[in-house]
């Protein structure tokens, strides 16, 4: 029998048991910059269903957590139209770290150090399942995307750059 490798709890599976959350646990072997192309690879799940967990800013400097398909790439002019700001970039990793209190790679929306307001693509909803970071790096969480609006009061947005 092959043995499990046993997960530590971090900030975010501690909020989803606490909140009942029912959730699946992927562990996988972190590569450094290989991002959801290597996770939905090594777990065997289309990129579109893994979910990164991108940390940006307003023009006031006013932190966000964007939710993204894997396969797609945030457009920073239409997140900021949307949401009505100015503008949007991303956090440096050192503010990214600071706000979320997570490691580059390892970013989960669910038990950040700071409350942030958290924008997921709408299109994300729509998937009966989804792969999103657990706490920490090679490590992600199957949930059904209904938990990012329910748990996370997550706003729906549109802001994928088109294909």
């Amino acid at each position: 029998m092959a043995k499990k490798e046993h997960i530590s709890e971090t900030p975010a599976t501690q909020l989803l048991r606490r909140h009942k959350v029912p959730f699946s646990e992927h562990p996988y072997d972190y590569e450094d910059h290989g991002g959801t192309s290597v996770s939905s690879r090594e777990l065997g799940v289309d990129e579109h269903h893994v979910v990164k967990t991108l940390v940006m800013q307003d023009e006031a400097a006013r932190p966000m957590i964007v939710l993204m398909h894997g396969d797609r790439k945030v457009s920073t002019k239409n997140l900021a139209r949307g949401i009505g700001c100015k503008s949007v970039e991303p956090c440096k990793p050192e503010v990214a770290t600071r706000h979320s209190g997570y490691q580059i790679g390892g970013t989960s929306p669910f038990g950040t150090r700071k409350a942030m307001p958290v924008y997921v693509e709408d299109s994300i909803l729509a998937l009966e399942t989804i792969y999103i970071n657990g706490g920490r790096r090679g490590y992600l969480v199957g949930i059904a995307p209904q938990v990012l609006t329910e748990l996370l009061q997550a706003t729906p947005v549109h802001c994928a750059l088109a294909e």
